[in-house]
């Protein structure tokens, strides 16, 4: 402010506090890479459940050779074994794309600690000593079992950048009961049975002031680059999607313990039980001709031996288009068309359905996609284990629901 002659005289400062706003321009930032990311994760996995779909089928035909050793039986039952927890890790990345679904299933606690050790191992390095302590217990839970490993895999890698010079790391199971009293120790906490999965660490610990905040996406202590704030989120929620809870227990200078609760299941039902390898003369096939359309050729080519081996007459193509012009010169042999959704060439298995029903409506028709029955499309009925299966799947469960389409009246 100036007087009569120009001279300052006074000033007027005018301020407004932008912290809210700077803030939630920076979440802004952050869901779009995030959006971004879960794009790609979601491309990615496709892709992977087509390799993983080779793997699975290739291995159902090498247990089924009936040459090999024991040994080599051992090894071919590992790599089946290792596809399957590719699988469920490759859910994962489908979930956080959201192009899937929370899948749970009744499981052994320990049994899925044992199956993540080696790779455990190999996240932590020498320098660490990783200990199990499994109860003797019975301890079942009713989870999706890949959300259980990435939980496992979070706390290990968290305890791991804890001890930045190498350090003790135990994982523990426990089955647990509480009763009323646990409403005044837990806020979450409640009476009944429950599985208790401990993961400790003897490393730098937690400061009081960052206990509350360790659940909060994107807070991190991490140096730049090197955390992103989201691995002790997504435990928190996924241990809130199993209806569970979490306590945590932590000293400066002494190590962090995390404490997590699920609801835990009576027995493991039968159903529940690891499936055993059904050799292909022990599963119905046919002499029906099936119309193959899958433009991936290894997925194709283990498809069309299965389904050779059982006695079905196969017609194999890579795209639509290749499928209406086998379709035209060879419909009345057709009893079943089994297509992937997703193709090139500008036409996709819907449309490819679309086409044959103005030809023949009671055309019998089973999709097969590397995303799951909820999220592939919504505008037309898809239902797993009667007209869709998701990749990659075990030899019985296509040849189950081959028959069970071939078997329904039109």
């Amino acid at each position: 402010m100036r007087d009569a002659a120009g001279k300052v005289v006074n000033y007027v400062a005018v301020k407004r506090d932008v912290t809210r706003e700077v803030q939630l321009e920076a979440q802004f930032r952050q869901s779009q890479k995030m959006e971004s990311f879960g794009q790609l994760a979601g491309g990615v996995a496709h892709d992977f459940n087509n390799l993983l779909a080779v793997i699975q089928l290739q291995t159902d035909l090498l247990r089924d050779d009936g040459q090999l050793t024991p040994e080599q039986l051992a090894g071919v039952d590992e790599i089946g074994e290792a596809a399957q927890r590719a699988t469920d890790l490759t859910r994962q990345l489908l979930i956080f794309g959201r192009k899937e679904i929370m899948l749970p299933r009744d499981l052994d606690l320990n049994e899925c600690i044992n199956n993540v050790f080696k790779m455990l191992r190999r996240i932590l390095g020498e320098n660490f000593e990783l200990e199990l302590k499994l109860t003797m217990h019975q301890v079942f839970l009713h989870a999706d079992a890949g959300m259980l490993d990435q939980v496992v895999m979070n706390l290990v890698v968290n305890a791991r950048d804890a001890m930045p010079k190498g350090g003790r790391l135990i994982i523990e199971t426990a089955a647990v009961d509480f009763d009323e009293t646990i409403r005044v120790q837990s806020a979450q906490g409640r009476p009944g049975s429950f599985v208790c999965l401990s993961v400790s660490d003897n490393g730098c610990g937690i400061p009081a002031g960052n206990l509350s905040r360790i659940f909060e996406p994107f807070f991190t202590t991490k140096d730049v680059g090197k955390g992103t704030g989201l691995g002790l989120a997504t435990v928190f929620g996924i241990v809130q999607q199993h209806q569970g809870w979490i306590n945590v227990y932590s000293e400066v200078g002494r190590g962090t313990t995390f404490r997590l609760y699920f609801p835990r299941l009576a027995r493991l039902p039968l159903a529940s039980q690891k499936t055993i390898f059904s050799p292909l003369n022990t599963l119905r096939g046919g002499t029906e001709t099936i119309l193959l359309v899958e433009d991936d050729h290894a997925v194709r080519a283990a498809i069309s031996n299965i389904l050779s081996r059982l006695g079905y007459r196969l017609l194999a193509v890579s795209n639509a288009i290749e499928a209406l012009e086998v379709w035209r010169k060879r419909r009345e042999e057709i009893d079943l068309v089994l297509t992937d959704l997703v193709m090139p060439g500008g036409m996709n298995g819907k449309e490819l359905r679309e086409r044959l029903l103005q030809e023949n409506p009671q055309v019998k028709v089973i999709y097969v996609s590397g995303y799951s029955a909820d999220v592939v499309d919504q505008t037309f009925f898809l239902e797993a284990g009667v007209n869709f299966i998701s990749k990659p799947f075990e030899t019985p469960k296509l040849t189950q629901i081959i028959r069970k389409c071939l078997d329904a009246r039109p």
